[in-house]
């Protein structure tokens, strides 16, 4: 079984004991933390949208790091303009522990009826406007 999972404007296919590097998150080492599902798929078929409503990815924090360091470069020519910067990115390793149902979203208690019986709104303001209107109409007609 594999998820797609979104974190950080980017998705993420894992499945269960992979080790994947995410965005930096604020969690210490050895913290849980879990994350949205777009898809599942297991032998029984894909699952997306409503279906993987209440699916989350729970994972174990691994370590915190950066990446390897990049040149960034800028030059422009004719100019003697030149412009070197570094860069590293800040990452968050996880560990994938589970892939299922979200607990607390099945605890959830279910709707009353009392919305349902409540009356709907009714304007009744607005034909005593309406009425108000037209009899000042009849007495400007009339002088």
């Amino acid at each position: 079984m594999y998820a797609i999972f979104e974190n950080g404007s980017k998705q993420y296919k894992v499945a269960e004991g992979d080790l994947v590097k995410v965005e930096k998150l604020d969690a210490a080492i050895g913290a849980t933390v879990s994350f949205p599902v777009v898809l599942t798929a297991d032998e029984k078929g894909i699952k997306v949208g409503k279906e993987v409503a209440n699916v989350k990815v729970t994972c174990e924090v691994v370590a915190q790091g950066k990446e390897k360091k990049i040149i960034v470069f800028k030059y422009k020519a004719k100019k003697n303009e030149r412009k070197k910067q570094g860069h590293r990115q800040p990452f968050t390793q996880v560990k994938v522990t589970a892939i299922g149902e979200n607990t607390q979203a099945k605890t959830t208690a279910p709707k009353t009826e009392s919305a349902a019986k409540k009356p709907a709104a009714t304007n009744a303001a607005a034909p005593k406007k309406a009425a108000a209107s037209t009899a000042t109409k009849k007495a400007a007609k009339a002088e």
